[in-house]
């Protein structure tokens, strides 16, 4: 007589730690192209070039060309992001 084994038993997937919360992270869920958007519409591609002097914005610039170069240098996108929250208090002040 074979003795049966019993089916294995699916362990329950361990839940992944939820994403703390950040309400004060103005940066939390906005995109860089969402960012770089809104910097075009305020400044433009020259006022950009002035603004944080890269080769990106000034040399035939272009949303898709300026992300590419952004995604893969931490230095820029980092400056782009610091342009971004100085536009965000500007844009914060002018409203009060």
């Amino acid at each position: 007589m074979e003795e049966s084994t019993p089916p294995a038993e699916a362990e329950p997937a361990a839940a992944a730690p939820a994403a703390p919360a950040q309400p004060r992270n103005p940066l939390h869920g906005v995109t860089l192209e969402a960012m770089l958007r809104a910097l075009h519409a305020h400044y433009g591609w020259d006022g950009l070039a002035e603004q944080l002097p890269m080769r990106c914005f000034e040399h035939e610039p272009s949303l898709g060309s300026s992300l590419k170069f952004l995604r893969k240098t931490p230095w820029a996108r980092a400056k782009v992001e610091s342009l971004y929250l100085f536009l965000l208090r500007e844009q914060r002040r002018a409203a009060r």
